[in-house]
């Protein structure tokens, strides 16, 4: 029983079902620092591809066709073991990002009735990271491990369509940057009955953002009559808003990436069988972007909006609350070069109603996993998953501005999906 639970651990542990990934807000890799953990020399290369089906209805009952796009990523890491006591190691990943644009008939796109210009609301967010680990065994069960990790991000925002107000035609783009940040954490193991555990914490991490801002309003604003311009909301909130157009706005400002705890747990429950599960814990609700044109919009839109009285503005984005996800499943060894594995994912969102850039609320999910050992030395793994993602309603930052909610309300998004799989090939040296 204790030898197979050992060969069973190996075999099983890291089936790729558990590790395709498609979560809240903008979390997309799920950070594993699962190859670390690794017994000796580890190398492997990973790929994930998610595609998701997400539509919805404008408030005013207009339909929203699929507005998410299906993207992909690989992720690779090496792991050294160079005494018995002391480890080192490199994780690359992409630990967040976004992929998502509106199309067709509908009040998020600009289709040139209502202003002089014609555009799609679009997001394009990408993130790379690398941590570097050093690890260290002070006893056979225990290890300790921490390091510092390197990101840089890159995206382009882009607002369009009467269901944005008078941001339709803003535009984001925010250079490549650099940060860094660190992790540490600890993990126990029982080889004789394939228990493994560890936790994980990882920083946040700031970036200094070179951002380039657009507004698109003019046409808008002469569009109004002279009286319309002197005396409505409309006409004072885009005559200031004016102001802003022209060349693209650059500035600098703070993107604060967030911190996160990662709890990875596995043990043998029979022979030939292993249950594991993997809980996160990602800070959303203390993420927020406010690049500083939009800040200067967006405070002038809510002081207009109530006289004077709401001097704070609202976010390009924010988030409600933080996420929280698990994972959990069984592994079987079917014989000595194959194993499946299934898991049942749970994600519980970041806050609903939520942006128009991301307009899910969490999933349930149902995966399957296969692995197979051609030699000792070598594993291919494939698996895949099927989500449920939870319904959502969508609304515009605005919503911060009081008495504002109703108004900044876009409309509803129920019944969507995804398909996730991904495969992994891993090398003992």
């Amino acid at each position: 029983m204790h030898y197979t639970a050992i060969k069973t651990a190996v075999t099983l542990s890291l089936l790729a079902a558990s590790n395709v990934t498609f979560a809240a807000a903008m979390d997309r890799s799920g950070q594993s620092i699962a190859p670390f953990l690794q017994h000796g020399n580890y190398a492997e290369i990973a790929y994930t591809q998610i595609d998701p089906t997400v539509s919805g209805h404008y408030r005013d009952g207009s339909l929203i066709s699929d507005m998410a796009s299906t993207y992909d990523f690989f992720t690779g890491a090496v792991k050294l073991q160079a005494t018995e006591q002391y480890s080192f190691g490199l994780l690359w990943d992409h630990p967040f990002g976004g992929l998502a644009e509106y199309k067709g008939n509908n009040p998020l796109v600009e289709d040139g009735t209502t202003a002089n210009f014609k555009a799609n609301t679009k997001v394009d967010v990408q993130s790379n990271n690398l941590s570097i680990l050093i690890g260290y065994r002070p006893t056979p069960s225990l290890s300790i491990y921490g390091g510092p990790v390197y990101q840089r991000v890159e995206g382009d925002v882009q607002f369009a369509g009467p269901g944005f107000n008078f941001l339709s035609g803003y535009k984001n783009k925010i250079e490549s940057t650099d940060g860094y940040g660190w992790l540490a954490g600890f993990a126990y193991e029982i080889p004789e009955i394939a228990l493994k555990a560890s936790l994980t914490y990882r920083s946040e991490i700031d970036h200094k953002a070179e951002t380039y801002e657009e507004f698109q309003v003019a046409g808008k604003y002469a569009a109004l009559t002279p009286t319309e311009k002197a005396t409505t909301a409309a006409g004072l909130i885009l005559g200031g808003l004016t102001q802003l157009v022209g060349n693209p706005i650059n500035s600098e400002f703070t993107i604060t990436t967030p911190k996160s705890v990662n709890l990875d747990f596995q043990t043998g429950i029979y022979t030939d069988t292993i249950a594991f599960a993997n809980v996160r814990w990602v800070n959303w609700k203390d993420f927020t972007l406010r690049p500083y044109a939009f800040n200067l919009a967006s405070t002038f839109i809510g002081q207009a909006a109530t006289k004077g009285a709401y001097q704070d503005g609202f976010d390009l984005t924010d988030y409600a609350k933080d996420q929280w996800s698990a994972n959990v499943g069984v592994g079987h060894k079917l014989n000595e070069q194959w194993g499946g594995s299934v898991a049942v994912g749970y994600d519980s969102g970041a806050g609903n109603p939520i942006s128009t850039l991301g307009p899910t609320d969490g999933y349930w999910s149902l995966g399957l996993g296969l692995r197979y050992n051609p030699t000792e030395k070598y594993e291919i793994s494939v698996g895949g998953k099927y989500l449920w993602l939870g319904d959502a309603k969508v609304q515009r930052g605005d919503y911060a501005i009081p008495g504002n909610a109703a108004n900044a309300y876009v409309g509803e998004f129920e019944d969507n999906h995804a398909w996730a799989w991904g495969a992994k090939l891993g090398y003992r040296f």
